[in-house]
């Protein structure tokens, strides 16, 4: 029973999808993604210009870059935890 629902549903699916395919005229225009950087300044302006021209050190600096950041927040966010005076060096796991 699981397979024939599973035939049936995919049937429809693929029934629903093929007017698309043919109902197409043509081939689709090259869509072009780009920043908006009217009114950017400073570090914004260079990030999304490096965006805008270099897509490849884009990914590269922004892998680089984010689990830096991700890292000296997190040692923010401990460091300001202690100051408090909770200990989240030694915990409990409840879960058992």
């Amino acid at each position: 029973m699981k397979k024939l629902f599973a035939l049936v549903s995919s049937s429809l699916g693929a029934l629903t999808f093929f007017p698309q395919i043919v109902w197409a005229k043509g081939k689709a225009e090259t869509l072009v993604v780009v920043a908006y950087t009217k009114g950017v300044t400073g570090l914004n302006l260079y990030w999304a210009n490096l965006y805008n021209d270099n897509m490849f050190l884009f990914t590269i600096l922004t892998g680089c870059i984010m689990p830096i950041a991700g890292l000296v927040l997190g040692w923010i966010g401990d460091w300001l935890i202690r100051l408090t005076g909770i200990d989240v060096s030694k915990r409990e796991l409840a879960e058992h």
